[in-house]
């Protein structure tokens, strides 16, 4: 199957920066038919949202409007490895923040449909 494991998360306080990972591995996971890579994030008492997604070729990238210009997700393909450097945190930004693998770059933000996700990583943002 495929695991996803995120670090890096923690306590920043507003307009900090953290760096979050995802690892992919396990025996069926390749970039190939497991093509794209995502981040989503989920704060209490609301819905599972889309934050950001990239293709392992090429990049393709996609960013949710509440982060586009303060977050960048970026990957290495050697390491099966995804980013996701937040800038200029705020603290609505405060939620568990969960990697996702799903076929395609085209349908990840769906958040319903994907496959697979990691266990999370939580984010706090004090003011």
């Amino acid at each position: 199957q495929v695991q996803l494991v995120e670090s890096g998360g923690g306590l920043v306080q507003a307009g900090g920066s953290l760096r979050l990972s995802c690892a992919a591995s396990g025996r069926t996971f390749s970039m190939i038919s497991m093509s794209a890579m995502g981040w989503f994030r989920q704060a209490p008492g609301k819905e599972r949202e889309f934050v950001a997604a990239i293709s392992w070729s090429g990049p393709i990238t996609y960013y949710a409007a509440s982060v586009k210009g303060r977050f960048t997700i970026s990957r290495d393909n050697a390491k099966n490895t995804v980013y996701l450097q937040m800038n200029s945190l705020k603290p609505e930004d405060t939620a568990v923040y969960y990697c996702a693998s799903d076929h395609s770059i085209a349908t990840i933000q769906r958040v319903g449909g994907i496959p697979y996700w990691g266990k999370g990583t939580l984010v706090t943002v004090s003011s």
